[in-house]
């Protein structure tokens, strides 16, 4: 189904805000070498949810930054709500996800250059499950 261009605005705003209110944390939390944005918000029709999506750098720590970020759900809310109280009438419920979609792009890419390369090494792909 098509976002509505109320959804597309709202999406935005929260996405902006989210990211900000994310950045604070980790700088109150001296964490320096990691970076968290949100690559996209996607927000129900009836704006009562949104799905934030996190690109966290490096890789390898996403899940349990992840983690953290999900159990600070309701605080990262409040402070959201907070800065679009003029803007919205409600604040939707907070979802947040690890975005892979880099590292997926950044793997294809390697594969394309030849590395990872299945002729070569065929030891890299799955076993086939006999019948």
């Amino acid at each position: 189904m098509e976002e509505t261009n109320r959804q597309k605005k709202i999406a935005g705003i929260l996405q902006e805000d989210i990211s900000t209110v994310i950045q604070n944390h980790l700088r109150k939390n001296a964490v320096n070498n990691l970076l968290v944005s949100v690559t996209k918000v996607h927000v129900t029709a009836d704006l009562g949810y949104a799905k934030a999506y996190l690109s966290i750098f490096p890789a390898d720590k996403a899940s349990p930054v992840i983690k953290e970020i999900q159990e600070m759900t309701s605080t990262i809310r409040h402070e959201v709500a907070a800065k679009v109280r003029n803007q919205l009438r409600r604040m939707p419920e907070l979802q947040f996800h690890n975005d892979d979609s880099l590292e997926h792009m950044d793997q294809i890419d390697r594969e394309l250059k030849g590395e990872n390369n299945p002729i070569e090494n065929p030891d890299i792909l799955p076993r086939r499950k006999k019948s």
